[in-house]
């Protein structure tokens, strides 16, 4: 009987299973949150909006992915888990309802030279086991086809048993074939070094003579050098012979003893290639990336042709192509070639790999091609990149999390990626996206606005429900929802002109355009039409030329903004004349860091195999500097409190009174133009965001040298309300006589140009070409191309 009343009310009220049906956050406080509550339906597609720096990353990464991830970890044995990064448990009282997350952020992908679309993605994989099936001749198994695998060849005695308890010592010949190109060691380039650059001749090595960076010979290479006893040290160096100059430059790994400690000696351009050419050029420091601009020269590899692949993985072909031929085809045009393939042996292999071709295409990366170094990506092509193993998994009942989504993709191309997202949420997942664009805000089932302001102004929520209410709302986000921008009345005339003649990098063909100076010109076109192909390949890197792109800022997790603008330098120089004592004491990386923590801040306590509990600093309390240094005050506030500031709070606090500091409050105002005046001043680089990394970068070029400013994308991460401020600020560098160059997709951008250049007509192959140049009133009263149709509906509301 009581079996019976149980299935009763199972079936009247429901499985209790079927009552975790949201995602439960009571008491959220991480970064600026400000102990907020909510509920987050599942299998529900839910956009979070508000404007930058308002606690959208700090609720959805931080809190929720974060506690997603953390919980998952904590399956593991304590053994696996010393291997894994360790994560804190976020600052929230409770969280319940939460489903597995995967993180699909926009951090561009690995810059390895040896990362390429196909590794990244399995597909070279899936390419090399099809070769060393069906290639002819047949030349070995999947390695023979990877150009990071290296031939090795070995040979020598091994002892071979015998049943009767003797041994045998036989020669043996070990071979293993790699598909590495021996010549450029699978980089697809080889390298010339111009030997004035590495050292000047006329002085010695004591004298200074090595001006490669960081090469100081009052440190430890100038005790190597010294100790190895290959040259004189007081010998200027155009008077080595052969064998001392072979030694400086050449010489291989050999082992050394200098003042009683076993050392190495290496020649220059072996440690350089080791050191520096190892990585990818846009993950260098700005100082070690101009050196290597300035004394090395990169050219195409003559052995492979740039494919990085051995003449013997060139050699096996299936149909007339060998693996390179299919690495360098368009990827819409390499599924079709492998959709001709028929071939039973390997059936699921070629239904995995089409598939996988398929989802490019679908997520709207078929212009792409398999051999593109992964680093080249934007933070859009990327982002989409990593979507692509997502799309045909068979799990359900996931929590996917987007931060923008729609970056990098025109008009025309938010409409699939919606249909990304929401097929995403029909198979029975949760997705939660951070977002701006309008186009993804109108698909959401749940909206949740964070605001009111950013910072301290911020953190709490100011909206939650559908999209019609937040319409009525009356919030920020609400007001500008329908926000249309108007064309120019005027546009300003062109000074000058920038000619480019014969443009061909990548898919562009043989392009000619002259692009207006002394004015704002917007760059626009689909993704992969080619813009950013004429800006790096025939802009950039122009004398006059500033390139502000939204790549990694570089730097450790003391850095922050105060030490990466200088903004740092003039604080501790007036806090020093204030109080008659030195700068390098109000520097938390030097003398004036507490001596618990080394100025961290915070104290790293290693548990062996178990995860390493990150503590504040109970010396400190956080504040990273010795409590002498604390007792020194300008206008009544010590460096810690200052460093604690807001932007705009620090520039009201510079701008006068005993604290007035021209130069801090000159980059501050810079800080603040860019709209990032709710950012600390001690807030660490690696909590930005890819839009407020390129504001930051923005903002130090500002009254910079540079005549000519190159923005790629500088509406990343801005809300609707922000975008206004970003307007007035390009307005701001036209009048002040800079020229604007912008790569953007938002058309309140467009609007507000005085010329645009639009490329395509579409993707990869298909693109290439200027289709459109004039004022975008001209664009909208004719609107021939993708840009014009959705620019023209966007102005007419």
């Amino acid at each position: 009987m009581s079996t019976d009343t149980g299935a009763r009310t199972e079936t009247e009220a429901g499985h209790a299973a079927d009552r975790h049906d949201v995602i439960r956050v009571q008491g959220a406080r991480v970064n600026n949150l400000q102990d907020i509550s909510i509920e987050i339906p599942k299998r529900r597609l839910t956009v979070f909006t508000g404007v930058s720096g308002s606690g959208k990353s700090s609720l959805v990464f931080g809190t929720i992915a974060a506690e997603s991830q953390r919980l998952i970890n904590e399956t593991y044995s304590a053994f696996v888990q010393g291997f894994m990064p360790s994560l804190a448990r976020p600052d929230v009282d409770l969280l319940e309802g939460l489903t597995t997350a995967i993180i699909v952020d926009q951090e561009r992908m690995g810059s390895n030279p040896r990362s390429t679309v196909g590794t990244a993605t399995d597909a070279n994989a899936m390419l090399r086991i099809l070769f060393s099936r069906l290639g002819q001749p047949h030349i070995g198994p999947p390695n023979a086809y990877s150009f990071n695998v290296p031939s090795v060849r070995a040979s020598g005695a091994i002892t071979v048993e015998r049943g009767d308890g003797k041994t045998r010592a036989e020669k043996a010949t070990f071979n293993r074939l790699g598909g590495m190109c021996p010549r450029c060691e699978g980089t697809g380039a080889v390298t010339d070094f111009d030997l004035t650059a590495l050292y000047d001749d006329a002085k010695s090595l004591s004298e200074g003579a090595i001006t490669i960076p960081g090469y100081s010979m009052e440190g430890w290479f100038g005790r190597i050098f010294a100790g190895s006893g290959f040259f004189r040290m007081d010998k200027p160096i155009a008077k080595f012979s052969k064998r001392e100059l072979h030694d400086l430059l050449w010489k291989e790994p050999t082992k050394i003893k200098v003042e009683g400690i076993n050392l190495t000696y290496e020649g220059l351009i072996p440690k350089i290639q080791k050191s520096m050419l190892s990585k990818d050029p846009e993950s260098m420091q700005p100082h070690i990336r101009a050196f290597v601009d300035r004394a090395i020269t990169f050219s195409t590899c003559p052995d492979c042709g740039g494919t990085r692949l051995a003449p013997e993985a060139r050699s096996s072909k299936i149909g007339g192509k060998n693996i390179a031929d299919v690495c360098a085809m368009q990827i819409s045009d390499l599924a079709g070639w492998v959709r001709g393939l028929k071939e039973p042996s390997v059936a699921p292999l070629l239904a995995g790999l089409q598939h996988l071709l398929d989802a490019f295409a679908e997520i709207g990366l078929g212009y792409l091609s398999l051999d593109r170094p992964s680093g080249t990506l934007s933070g859009g092509e990327s982002q989409r990149t990593k979507m692509i193993r997502h799309l045909g998994s068979s799990l359900t009942d996931v929590t996917y999390v987007f931060d923008e989504p729609t970056i990098g993709l025109h008009p025309h191309d938010i409409a699939r990626m919606n249909l990304l997202l929401l097929q995403l949420r029909d198979k029975g997942n949760t997705v939660l996206v951070v977002e701006h664009k309008p186009e993804t805000i109108a698909i959401a089932d749940h909206v949740v606005d964070l605001g009111p302001g950013a910072g301290t102004g911020g953190g709490t929520v100011t909206f939650e429900g559908s999209l019609a209410g937040l319409r009525d709302s009356g919030t920020l986000t609400g007001r500008h929802l329908g926000d249309r921008a108007r064309l120019k009345e005027a546009v300003r005339p062109a000074s000058s002109f920038f000619q480019v003649r014969g443009a061909d990098t990548n898919n562009l063909r043989n392009v000619d355009v002259d692009i207006p100076l002394g004015v704002l010109v917007v760059l626009t076109g689909v993704a992969g039409s080619g813009k950013s192909s004429l800006i790096s390949g025939s802009v950039s890197g122009r004398e006059d030329v500033v390139t502000v792109d939204q790549g990694a800022i570089r730097g450790s997790r003391r850095s922050n903004p105060a030490t990466y603008t200088g903004l740092l330098e003039p604080i501790r120089k007036a806090f020093a004349k204030a109080n008659g004592v030195k700068p390098a004491l109000f520097s938390s990386n030097s003398e004036g860091a507490c001596p618990t923590c080394n100025g961290a801040g915070v104290v790293y306590t290693e548990l062996g195999v178990m995860a390493t509990v990150e503590s504040v600093c109970e010396t400190c309390e956080g504040r990273r500097f010795q409590a002498s240094v604390l007792e020194f005050r300008l206008g009544g506030k010590d460096i810690a409190e200052v460093l604690a500031l807001s932007v705009t709070d620090a520039q009201e606090f510079f701008g006068d009174g005993e604290a007035r500091t021209p130069a801090a409050h000159k980059i501050l105002t810079q800080l603040a133009d860019v709209g990032l005046g709710y950012l600390h001043l001690g807030q660490p680089l690696t909590t930005l965001s890819g839009g407020e990394r390129q504001r930051l970068k923005l903002a130090t070029h500002m009254g910079g040298k540079g005549g000519i400013y190159v923005l790629d994308e500088p509406t990343t991460g801005l809300h609707l309300a922000d975008v206004e401020q970003l307007l007035a600020l390009l307005d701001r560098l036209v009048e002040s006589g800079k020229s604007v160059i912008v790569i953007e997709h938002h058309q309140a951008v467009m609007a507000h140009a005085d010329w645009i250049i639009d490329l395509g007509p579409g993707a990869g192959r298909d693109g290439g070409t200027i289709v459109f140049e004039g004022t975008p009133a001209d664009l909208v009263a004719q609107p021939s191309t993708l840009t014009g149709e959705h620019l023209a509906a966007y102005v007419a509301g």
